[in-house]
């Protein structure tokens, strides 16, 4: 049993072009990876859970959505800065990253947010939809 997406993505990418064999590149994944974890999935993924499952919008919800907002826009700030002078997110070819970081920016919209001010990470989503075995998300 291995519970955590980080340490399955990693362990699926063993062997593959999408686990770099250089230390410092592999060092570069990780960061990206925990970035989505503590900054992406906490942020991005709750309005549209709130919107899919119907759930009230109480003064403390309301507020704690404005926080979400804030906080998620910074980190789609960081993707889009990076995204504009990179075309992925370690190296010169995707990785275990652009994969890990995909999924919470292409639903988003989905939350409420609008991806209309990050073109570089726009240009980045339609690349990634492009590899080879790609399957859309749910």
């Amino acid at each position: 049993m291995l519970p955590e997406s980080g340490a399955i993505l990693s362990y699926l990418a063993e062997d593959t072009p999408y686990l770099p064999e250089e230390k410092l590149e592999r060092a570069q994944v990780l960061r990206w990876m925990f970035f989505e974890q503590y900054s992406l999935l906490l942020n991005l993924s709750r309005p549209r859970l709130w919107r899919m499952w119907g759930i009230e919008m109480t003064t403390q919800r309301k507020v704690e959505l404005e926080q979400l907002f804030e906080q998620g826009y910074m980190a789609l700030g960081v993707m889009e800065r990076h995204l504009g002078e990179h075309e992925v997110f370690v190296g010169e070819r995707p990785t275990v990253a652009d994969v890990a970081l995909y999924v919470y920016p292409c639903l988003c919209p989905e939350g409420g947010y609008d991806l209309g001010g990050f073109p570089a990470l726009g240009a980045w989503l339609e690349r990634i939809a492009t590899l080879p075995g790609y399957v859309p998300p749910p």
